[in-house]
């Protein structure tokens, strides 16, 4: 099977091919490593409907629980929620044998509210996605 030369961009890629690359930089990852511990991390809050109100997403591996994604509706906003729901996290990974957790966010998201959870900001990238805006870039010990 050689490499085909008609690369393609697809703006709107599914789902599974999307799945099928991150599992094989998975595969590399703990091949090359030696560390094959990597689980998915997700805690959903669900309304009487079954709705998604607020969620987590992310993983944990070699050590470290990442969290991709934290939402929760503007309308459960500052109840605490968004603090339970990393505080869970962080009780998982270190369930997982974690002893650090990882980060990302814009200066327009939460930075403030992942500060006040322990978290310290270990870089920036200014500039994106406007020019005054910047990525952060944040990390928490665990105890």
């Amino acid at each position: 099977m050689g490499p085909r030369e008609d690369l393609r961009f697809e703006a709107n890629a599914r789902p599974e091919d999307v799945a099928l690359l991150d599992a094989r930089l998975y595969e590399f990852n703990a091949a090359t490593s030696g560390v094959d511990n990597g689980r998915s991390l997700a805690i959903f809050v669900r309304d009487g409907d079954g709705t998604i109100v607020a969620g987590l997403h992310g993983w944990t591996w070699g050590g470290t629980g990442f969290v991709q994604t934290l939402w929760v509706h503007e309308k459960l906003r500052r109840s605490g929620l968004g603090s339970r729901l990393l505080a869970e996290a962080e009780a998982e990974a270190r369930r997982r044998g974690c002893h650090q957790m990882h980060l990302d966010t814009h200066s327009y998201q939460a930075p403030g509210f992942y500060r006040r959870n322990g978290y310290d900001v270990i870089g920036e990238l200014p500039g994106w996605p406007r020019t005054d805006d910047v990525r952060i870039f944040l990390h928490k010990r665990l105890g």
